[in-house]
């Protein structure tokens, strides 16, 4: 899969966000969590990923199937930045 680097730049974006889902990487990008962790690990330098890791793992907000049932969005409504 060629991505662009705004895309790229996307992804690591999502993977690092507490309340975004990997469904929702994987509903945008086509990217399962297993293809997200590689990608991560691809991109970042290896501490940051070994952050990042310990950051996700085991986080309900970052499977959907492990959220509350009131969460019905992946993302907050204030995250995305008007320009």
């Amino acid at each position: 899969m060629t991505l662009f680097i705004s895309e790229e730049s996307r992804i690591i974006e999502m993977a690092w966000e507490d309340r975004t889902p990997f469904e929702a990487i994987e509903l945008e990008f086509s990217l399962s969590e297993p293809e997200v962790i590689k990608f991560m690990r691809s991109r970042l330098k290896p501490n940051s990923f070994k952050l990042w890791r310990k950051r996700v793992t085991g986080r309900a907000t970052k499977h959907a199937s492990l959220r509350s049932k009131n969460v019905t969005r992946g993302y907050c409504p204030t995250q995305y930045k008007q320009r």
